[in-house]
């Protein structure tokens, strides 16, 4: 009797360690590389699913004029310079600043169209970016495909039904806000199109900015 009670009591501390063992190998799994990192938005945005976060759009050539006729720029994509590492790596990656506004267009009567739902990005200024503002968003030219470490020190929040938007924990330095609004026949246009907007803002320590990314449509 007493061997079987030794038995019993054997194998329940066996599955006892043997379950244990398994709780720690579940524990120490293959850690989110991105969000080990000391990243930018985090979740202090309104953006909530970052797996559906692209910067593909950086690439295009949407501009500051929506009526741009795009088939007069060349086919060929733009060569970026190269990703200058070391100007990034001096880079803020904390802060406590805020940047708030509206993102929309306003036609010559005052209506204004607000950009629902979009996507706005701070994006440091640095000479990649001077160049993406300089050739793509002001030219009209498309830009080959952005380096992948862009994403790193992009931030992004997304305006609510209103275009209302706000990006909080940034810090100090200058920015583009960008931001695109889709308009069709509230604007006057037969067919949708995008309007992006793009401008820079400052901030500095706990600043908090109140800037609106707008702009007039015809």
């Amino acid at each position: 009797m007493i061997k079987k009670i030794s038995l019993f009591l054997t194998f329940f501390t066996m599955l006892f360690l043997f379950s244990g063992c398994v709780q720690r190998e579940l524990v120490i799994s293959q850690p989110d590389i991105r969000q080990s990192q000391d990243n930018t938005w985090g979740s202090q945005t309104n953006v909530e699913d970052e797996e559906n976060i692209d910067i593909s759009d950086l690439d295009g050539n949407l501009t500051e004029s929506e009526t741009v006729i795009t088939e007069e720029k060349p086919e060929q994509r733009m060569e970026r310079i190269t990703f200058p590492v070391e100007e990034y790596n001096r880079l803020s990656r904390a802060g406590k600043g805020t940047v708030k506004g509206a993102i929309y267009v306003q036609d010559a009567y005052g209506k204004r169209v607000p950009g629902s739902g979009t996507r706005l990005y701070l994006n440091p200024v640095t000479t990649y970016s001077d160049q993406w503002y300089k050739e793509s968003y002001i030219g009209g030219y498309k830009m080959e495909k952005a380096d992948p470490r862009l994403f790193n020190y992009l931030r992004f929040t997304a305006a609510d039904s209103n275009g209302n938007f706000a990006f909080y924990g940034v810090p100090s330095g200058r920015y583009y806000l960008i931001g695109t609004v889709t308009c069709g026949t509230e604007c006057g246009y037969d067919t949708p199109k995008n309007i992006r907007i793009a401008t820079q803002v400052s901030v500095k320590g706990n600043q908090v900015v109140q800037k609106d990314l707008n702009r007039m449509i015809e």
